[in-house]
């Protein structure tokens, strides 16, 4: 006879496997809970948890119940990092693994906030005096010979295509490459696309009255990575790359500090992530560059994550294709170039710049639902009403707008889903506000406001005055998380002067943050560190963080003389 402890736990699993089937249960879950592993017991819960509602139907329709504290099975980031990322990104149906090793499927819920990414650059490009364009996908092997750093660079991450055609096996059993469509010269899915583009320009740049060039397109790349994860690392991924052409040495310049620029807003206005702007080491530059410029993010666990680059490349491409213009004295010289990028890893930045145990927060600039209304009601009558109110509140939001957009709104009007379930839900998928109506609120004329960055709840009344406040919430929010980054970074920044505290610090398998350190310009000994270490140079700050940053000393290694420190750390 089962204990009614052991049936209740029987039913906590049925429950939860319905509500979240998702989550694939041990065989012998149902039968015997209490040998599944831990993460069914933190999932499923308490029979207290099955009593609140959580894992039935709604048991009870009393507006603005606390919802349950559930966080659908998310592993705790202290706990893992590395799961709760995955798990996270999984659950709040961003993106999905796909068929093809190392590909993601982006899922509505994460393309819509790429959109939001890529509109907000778009404009800032635009501002700027760029024009967006498209070039091919392959590019012929030929082209890619032609710049030896930058073949070198990405000779091992080429996808080839070899063969143009497919037959029918001769045993009837499928398909096989035609040997006969063997290609006369190997074309590669584009990993980045200098090399094709240069081959146009050298055609379109006759003339100083040609220049400059200011083109961008948005496509998809392809590196085959083999260690991926989803946003950070894929062997193909979104982006947009920006590749420009100059009279001068100084307006190229000029040009890849202005898109630095660009990158750097974006990150703080747009995604509140702070980062450090810089140039990158001679190891870590683009191949086939001048120098590379840097904007670098902190993420939670301490890593360092590159989140875009602005390249100078020099002459480097122009004489490789051949690409000159008279200039005003009539004289034949060589252009100077750009190429900049930021990717669909900038989604992967937000998650691990702001999330938390509950899920997926995101900055109301980007949020693809910045307000969530979810109306309650007993019965099907008191259920129209609040979904009329819902209804009536949604449009008032969109007109009323923030930040020069109408307000991003959804009613959730489900049916067979609890409101308890229906609040972890958007705390799952990081509505930025939510918004309580039942009919109590009806008839005493108010709503909860719940803040997804704080958890913080607020009675509300429901008056014309009501789409301004959220909309200042939503102000709010993006202030406060930019702030709480920032003092995340600040505490996590160190400065060390000794190779015993800098060996100390990256010596556990724990990323320690940003280690600020002299460095004595070699790339030998920035080799012999990341050996040591497994520490990287992640930038050269334009800026010192400190202004003592900026004065010469000693090598944390070496001990030679080092113009000005730079900051290490472990990186995605």
């Amino acid at each position: 006879m089962p204990t009614a402890a052991a049936t209740i736990a029987q039913i906590q699993a049925r429950s939860f496997q319905r509500l979240a089937p998702w989550v694939k249960l041990p065989p012998n879950a149902i039968k015997a809970p209490h040998e599944a592993p831990s993460y069914f017991r933190r999932v499923v819960g308490s029979p207290e948890a099955l009593n609140q509602g959580f894992f039935g139907r709604r048991l009870d329709a009393v507006p603005n119940s606390e919802p349950v504290s559930n966080n659908l099975g998310i592993t705790p980031r202290a706990e893992n990092y590395s799961d709760w990322y995955n798990e996270l990104v999984l659950r709040a149906g961003l993106a999905d693994y796909s068929a093809v090793r190392g590909c993601m499927v982006i899922r509505p819920h994460g393309y819509a906030l790429w959109e939001l990414m890529q509109r907000a650059l778009d404009d800032m490009f635009k501002a700027t005096g760029h024009q967006n364009a498209y070039f091919p996908l392959f590019i012929p092997k030929s082209f890619l010979e032609r710049e030896a750093e930058h073949v070198k660079g990405f000779a091992k991450e080429c996808a080839v295509v070899t063969h143009h055609r497919l037959m029918a096996d001769p045993d009837g059993t499928g398909l096989m490459v035609d040997p006969e469509s063997k290609l006369e010269e190997e074309l590669i899915i584009r990993p980045t696309s200098e090399t094709i583009i240069w081959n146009s320009y050298t055609k379109w740049i006759q003339s100083y009255r040609d220049l400059p060039v200011l083109i961008n397109q948005w496509v998809n790349v392809v590196r085959w990575e083999m260690r991926t994860r989803l946003f950070l690392r894929t062997a193909e991924f979104l982006w947009q790359e920006g590749h420009t052409a100059h009279a001068t040495y100084d307006e190229a310049e000029q040009e890849a500090l202005t898109i630095l620029e660009v990158y750097r807003r974006f990150a703080e206005e747009w995604m509140a992530v702070p980062v450090l702007t810089g140039l990158k080491s001679e190891v870590e530059k683009f191949a086939g560059a001048d120098h590379t410029y840097c904007i670098e993010a902190l993420t939670q666990d301490l890593r360092a994550i590159q989140a875009g680059t602005s390249h100078h490349l020099g002459q480097n491409f122009a004489k490789a294709f051949g690409t000159q213009f008279q200039s005003q004295e009539g004289k034949l010289e060589y252009v100077y170039a750009t190429s900049w990028g930021v990717s669909t890893r900038l989604v992967g930045t937000v998650i691990m710049a702001h999330s938390d145990d509950k899920g997926l927060v995101v900055p109301p600039r980007l949020a693809p639902v910045q307000v969530v209304i979810v109306p309650m009601g007993r019965d099907e009558e008191t259920r129209s009403r609040t979904i009329e109110a819902a209804d009536r509140l949604a449009a008032d939001l969109r007109t009323q707008g923030w930040d020069g957009s109408p307000m991003r709104v959804h009613v959730d009007k489900r049916d067979k889903e609890s409101p308890g379930f229906k609040f972890n839900d958007w705390e799952l998928k990081g509505a930025c506000l939510r918004v309580e109506l039942g009919p109590r609120d009806l008839e005493a004329g108010t709503c909860v406001i719940a803040r997804r960055d704080t958890g913080d709840k607020t009675t509300e009344p429901l008056a014309p005055g009501l789409p301004a406040k959220l909309a200042s919430l939503l102000g709010e929010i993006q202030d406060g998380l930019l702030r709480r980054a920032t003092e995340m970074r600040e505490t996590n920044t160190r400065r060390v002067d000794t190779w015993a505290e800098f060996e100390e610090l990256f010596s556990g398998e724990k990323a320690p943050g940003l280690v600020v350190a002299h460095w004595d310009g070699t790339s030998e000994t920035e080799n012999e560190i990341a050996e040591r270490t497994r520490a990287t140079i992640r930038c050269i700050p334009l800026k010192g963080l400190q202004p003592e940053d900026d004065q010469p000393g000693k090598c944390v290694l070496s001990g030679k003389p080092s113009q000005r420190r730079v900051v290490f750390a472990k990186a995605y």
